[in-house]
C-alpha cells in the first residue's frame, strides 16, 4: 500500500470514528451535555461548546437561556434573582464607529439578544463624549475614540423596544456614570421615550423594607428600575444612587477569592440589612473570553453559598458575569436557577417550588427541558463541574487516538 493511500484510509478512519465520537445525535435532539458538532444539533434552549481550559474539548450542549419564571407576581421584586451582564454594551465585534479600539470586552451578542435570552440586568458605563452621552469601556473617567462603542441612546432604543414587546418583563441598569452634562442621562432617556417605564425614586422602599410586588411594578409599568454611581444624580436627576438601595460584593479578581464576598468600597457591608437588594459579581478584572467557560461553571455555583453567608442570610438579587453563555453546562443560567429556588422554597430550582408535593421536598424533573426549566435538585446537572468533566474524561482516549492518528497522517503523507 502507497503511502498516499495509507494516509487516505487512516484520514477517512479517523474522519468517521471523530463524527461517532463528537456526536451520537442531532437535528435538535440533542439534550444538556450532549456531544454535538453544531448548535443545530442541541435542543431549544441550548447551544453548542467546548472549554478547553476545563478539559471540555469536544462540544457538548450547554445552556444559552434562563428558565422562565412563573408566579412570582405576588413575590416583592426583591425576593426574585435575575441574570446581569457585566459590561453588557462591550461586545465582541461591535462597530468601530471611531476607528479601531483597544479595550476589553465582556460580551459576545447584542443587548438585545441578551435580553431575549433571559438577562435581566443590565451593567452599562456612560461618559461624556462628542457632545453627547456615549457607552464605553475606558479610564480615568475619560471616553477615547479607542475606548468608544456607541452612543447610549441607540442601546437604551434596544432596551425600550424590549419593554414594549414584553409588557410583564422588568428591566434593571446599573449605570457606571461618567456624565456630567446637565441631565446627561434624563435627555438619553427622554429621546429614547423610555420614561413611562420608569420606576419613581419616591416609591422606592425605605431601609431595610422589601420592595413593591413584580406583579405591582408590572400593573403600573414600572418595569425599568434605574441605579447610578453617581450620588448627586438622586437630587439632581431623579436616579437612584445604587448604593442607597443595594449591597454589591467586590469587582474584579479581589472578588473571586473563594469562599469570600467582601463588599465594594462604596457599598454597605454585605451583612447589612439596609439595603434589600444584593447584587453579586463574579467576573475577572481583565476578561478573557476563553477561559470564562471555567469560571462561569462550578467555580461560580459555588460562590453563591460564600455570599449568601456573608450577606447575612440572604441570597443574591442579581448575579453578574462576563460572557454570561459560556460554561461547561448549566453556567450562570442554572446559578440563577438556584437562586431563584433558594428563595423560594429552599430547592436548587423554581421548577421545583412549583412541583413539589411537601414542604422541604426537593423533587427530580427529568421530563423538563433546560430550555424553560432546569433539571430539577435530584437530578441537578454540575454547571461545569463533574457531570462535564467524567464525559471530558471518558473522551480522553478517542481523543488522544484520534490526535495520534493525525499526527501519524501527516508523516506518511510527508514519507
Amino acid at each position: 500500500m502507497s503511502a498516499f493511500t495509507a494516509g487516505l484510509t487512516l484520514l477517512l478512519v479517523t474522519s468517521t470514528l471523530w463524527t461517532q465520537v463528537s456526536a451520537q445525535c442531532s437535528a435538535g435532539t440533542c439534550q444538556l451535555l450532549d456531544n454535538c458538532n453544531t448548535d443545530s444539533d442541541c435542543a431549544p434552549g441550548l447551544i453548542c461548546s467546548s472549554c478547553v481550559v476545563s478539559g471540555v474539548l469536544q462540544p457538548i450542549c450547554i445552556r444559552d437561556q434562563a428558565t422562565v419564571l412563573q408566579n412570582i407576581t405576588s413575590l416583592p421584586f426583591n425576593k426574585v434573582a435575575w441574570l446581569t451582564t457585566h459590561n453588557s454594551f462591550a461586545i465582541v465585534g461591535a462597530p468601530e464607529l471611531t476607528g479601531p479600539r483597544i479595550t476589553f470586552y465582556n460580551q459576545e451578542d447584542s443587548v438585545t439578544d441578551q435580553l431575549n435570552n433571559g438577562v435581566r440586568g443590565l451593567m452599562l458605563d456612560m461618559y461624556d463624549y462628542k457632545n453627547d452621552v456615549w457607552l464605553c469601556h475606558s479610564f480615568d473617567g475619560e471616553c477615547l475614540d479607542i475606548t468608544s462603542f456607541a452612543p447610549a441612546l441607540d442601546t437604551v432604543k434596544e432596551i425600550m423596544t424590549f419593554l414594549v414587546n414584553n409588557p410583564s418583563e422588568i428591566v434593571t441598569l446599573f449605570i457606571e456614570d461618567y456624565v456630567s452634562a446637565v441631565n446627561g442621562i434624563s435627555n438619553v432617556f427622554r429621546a429614547a421615550g423610555i420614561n413611562q417605564y420608569l420606576f419613581p425614586l419616591a416609591s422606592m422602599p425605605a431601609p431595610g423594607a422589601d420592595w413593591p410586588t413584580v406583579g405591582t411594578m408590572i400593573q403600573n409599568n414600572w418595569r425599568l428600575v434605574v441605579f447610578t454611581s453617581k450620588s448627586s444624580k438622586q437630587a439632581t436627576e431623579g436616579i437612584a444612587y445604587q448604593w442607597n438601595f443595594v449591597d454589591e460584593n467586590q469587582y474584579g479578581d479581589d472578588g473571586l477569592v473563594a469562599g469570600l464576598c467582601p463588599n465594594r468600597a462604596e457599598s454597605q457591608f454585605m451583612n447589612s440589612t439596609r439595603n434589600s437588594l444584593i447584587l453579586q459579581n463574579y467576573f475577572h478584572t481583565n476578561p478573557v473570553q476563553d477561559t470564562t467557560c471555567r469560571d462561569n461553571s462550578q467555580a461560580l455555583y459555588d460562590e453563591l453559598t460564600a455570599c449568601y453567608t456573608a450577606s447575612a442570610n440572604r441570597w443574591a438579587n442579581f448575579l453578574s458575569v462576563d460572557f454570561y453563555k459560556r460554561s461547561t453546562g448549566g453556567g450562570a443560567f442554572q446559578a440563577v436557577d438556584k437562586l431563584n429556588g433558594q428563595m423560594q422554597c429552599g430547592c436548587n430550582s423554581p421548577v421545583s417550588c412549583q412541583t413539589r408535593t411537601a414542604p422541604g421536598q426537593c423533587p427530580s424533573e427529568t421530563s423538563l427541558s433546560p430550555a424553560t426549566s432546569p433539571t430539577a435538585d435530584a437530578q441537578l446537572p454540575s454547571p461545569g463541574g463533574p457531570a462535564a468533566e467524567s464525559r471530558a474524561d471518558k473522551a480522553q482516549p478517542w481523543v488522544a487516538f484520534l490526535t495520534f492518528s493525525c499526527w501519524a497522517l501527516i508523516h506518511l503523507l510527508l514519507w
